[in-house]
C-alpha cells in the first residue's frame, strides 16, 4: 500500500512538473515599451496595432509563444492584456481570369472587351502569343459598366517585349483602383528595332488575368540589410548572417540614384544553416532563384517604363539555426548594377491589441517554458480600419528578470526513483499475492 501511495504521488509531481508555468514578466528575459500615437485623445479603450520586428523573432521562443503584454505599472501584479498577431497578405483575392470578348480589329488596331471579375482591382495582365516579340504597343482602355454602356476613360498604357534588346517583356496595363464591369480596349501595335514580324493579328491575344489589387497586396518588413556587395568574376555577391527564427520571405534591391541603365539580370538565393541537423548531417544549402529588370526608354515614340526590383523567397534554413545567405546577381558580360542596397524582407506581422485610455503598456519575451496564450481577444479579432498606429522601442533586458529554477521535469531529473517505485509496487502486489494464496489452500 506504501508503495502505491509513493508512485502516486512520484505521478502527480511529474504531471505537475510538465504544466507550462504561468507567465510573469520577472521571468522574461526581454523588454520593449510601446507608445500609442493618439491614444492620449481617447475616451476609452481603442486598437492599437505595432509592427513586429527581427529582434522579436531571434530571441523570443519558437513561434512567438512566449510574447506577453503587460501594463507598465505594478507590472507583476497585472494580467495580462489580450493580443492578436496579425499577418500581411493578399488573404481576399487571388488572380482571376478576364473574358475576352468581342475580339477583332477596326482602323489598323485590334480591339477586344473585357469581362472583369465583380471586385476592385487594379492591373490587367494581358497573355500575348508568346511567339510574337519585339513590338511596341499602346493600349486605349475605356471602362463601362454594361457592355455597350457609358464609356470612362482610363487612359492609355505601353506595353512591349524587346527580346532582341535582351531587355525584359511587359504586357501589363496598370490602372488605378477601379470596379468597371466591362473594359474596351483598341491595342495599336507596330515592331520594335530589331523584329520581323511586320504585320500584327488579334489571334495573338490568348487571355487576360486580374492579379489582387495592389492594395490587397502583401506588405514587407525589413529583416536585414547591406550595401556591401563583393564582386565575383561575373557575378556580385551580398552576403548576410541570420539569426534563427526569423522568417525570410522576400529579397529586393534599390538602385544608386542617378542611375538611368535598362538591365534584366538572373538571381539567385542561396542559404545554409550555420549548425548540422539532427541526425548529425551538414544541413542542406536551400537555393532560389528569379529576375530583376528595368526598363526606361523610348521606342517607336512611346516611352516605356517598367520596373520589377524584388523576389520572392521562403526559406527555412534558419527555422532552428542561424544561418548563412547569400544572395548573388548574375551580370554575364555587363557591368556590374550600381546597387545602393540589398534587403531580406518578411512579411508584415502585427501585434494588435486594446490600448487602455490610461497608463503605458510592455512587450514581454524570452521565456522559453510558456506555451502560446489562447484568449477571446485573438478568436473574434476583427482588424479596424482605424486602429491606431503603436511603436515598439529599442529592445533591451528587462531590469526585474530573475533567472527560473530549474525547469528540467521531475522524472528527467529522477528517474531512478520512478523505477524504485514501480518495483516496490510489484513487490508489494506480490506479497498480497502469495499472502492470498496461502489462505485460499487452507
Amino acid at each position: 500500500m506504501r508503495a502505491a501511495l509513493l508512485l502516486a504521488l512520484l505521478l502527480w509531481q511529474v504531471g505537475a512538473a510538465n504544466e507550462p508555468p504561468v507567465a510573469q514578466p520577472g521571468a522574461m528575459r526581454y523588454e520593449r515599451a510601446i507608445h500609442v500615437a493618439g491614444n492620449e485623445r481617447q475616451d476609452g479603450a481603442v486598437q492599437a496595432c505595432a509592427v513586429l520586428d527581427a529582434p522579436i523573432f531571434a530571441h523570443a521562443a519558437p513561434s512567438l509563444t512566449d510574447v506577453r503584454l503587460f501594463p507598465v505599472q505594478d507590472a507583476a501584479a497585472a494580467h495580462e492584456v489580450p493580443y492578436a498577431i496579425t499577418l500581411s497578405e493578399a488573404v481576399s483575392e487571388e488572380t482571376e481570369t478576364a473574358h475576352v470578348l468581342n475580339l477583332g480589329s477596326a482602323g489598323g488596331k485590334i480591339v477586344f472587351d473585357l469581362e472583369m471579375p465583380a471586385r476592385s482591382y487594379t492591373d490587367v495582365v494581358l497573355n500575348i502569343d508568346p511567339a510574337v516579340h519585339d513590338f511596341i504597343a499602346s493600349a486605349t482602355v475605356t471602362g463601362m459598366d454594361t457592355l455597350r454602356g457609358k464609356e470612362t476613360a482610363l487612359g492609355s498604357f505601353t506595353l512591349f517585349d524587346l527580346a532582341w534588346q535582351r531587355l525584359s517583356r511587359d504586357t501589363t496595363i496598370p490602372l488605378q483602383e477601379s470596379t468597371f464591369k466591362v473594359l474596351h480596349v483598341e491595342l495599336s501595335i507596330s515592331p520594335a528595332a530589331g523584329s520581323a514580324v511586320t504585320r500584327f493579328f488579334p489571334s495573338m491575344i490568348l487571355s487576360a488575368s486580374v492579379p489582387p489589387s495592389r492594395e490587397a497586396q502583401t506588405i514587407y518588413t525589413t529583416v536585414a540589410g547591406t550595401a556591401a556587395l563583393v564582386t565575383k568574376g561575373r557575378e556580385s555577391v551580398a552576403i548576410f548572417e541570420v539569426p534563427a527564427r526569423v522568417p525570410l520571405e522576400r529579397v529586393s534591391f534599390a538602385l544608386a540614384p542617378g542611375f538611368t541603365g535598362n538591365f534584366s539580370r538572373e538571381v539567385r538565393v542561396n542559404a545554409m544553416a550555420d549548425a548540422m541537423d539532427d541526425g548529425g548531417r551538414a544541413a542542406l544549402t536551400e537555393e532560389v532563384t528569379g529576375n530583376i529588370q528595368r526598363v526606361h526608354t523610348s521606342e517607336a515614340g512611346r516611352e516605356i517604363r517598367s520596373e520589377q526590383l524584388g523576389v520572392d523567397v521562403i526559406l527555412g534554413a534558419n527555422l532552428q539555426h542561424a544561418a548563412k545567405v547569400e544572395v548573388t546577381i548574375e551580370n554575364g558580360d555587363d557591368q556590374p548594377l550600381p546597387i545602393a542596397s540589398v534587403r531580406l524582407e518578411m512579411r508584415q506581422r502585427k501585434i494588435c491589441f486594446d490600448a487602455p485610455a490610461a497608463g503605458s503598456l510592455a512587450l514581454f519575451y524570452g521565456d522559453s517554458r510558456l506555451a502560446a496564450p489562447v484568449y477571446d481577444y485573438a478568436r473574434l479579432f476583427v482588424a479596424s480600419r482605424t486602429a491606431l498606429v503603436a511603436e515598439l522601442g529599442p529592445e533591451g533586458l528587462n531590469p526585474n528578470y530573475r533567472a527560473p529554477g530549474d525547469t528540467t521535469p521531475f522524472a528527467d531529473r529522477h528517474p531512478e526513483l520512478l523505477w524504485i517505485a514501480l518495483i516496490a509496487v510489484i513487490c508489494a502486489l506480490g506479497t498480497v499475492a502469495l499472502k492470498t494464496a496461502r489462505n485460499v489452500g487452507r
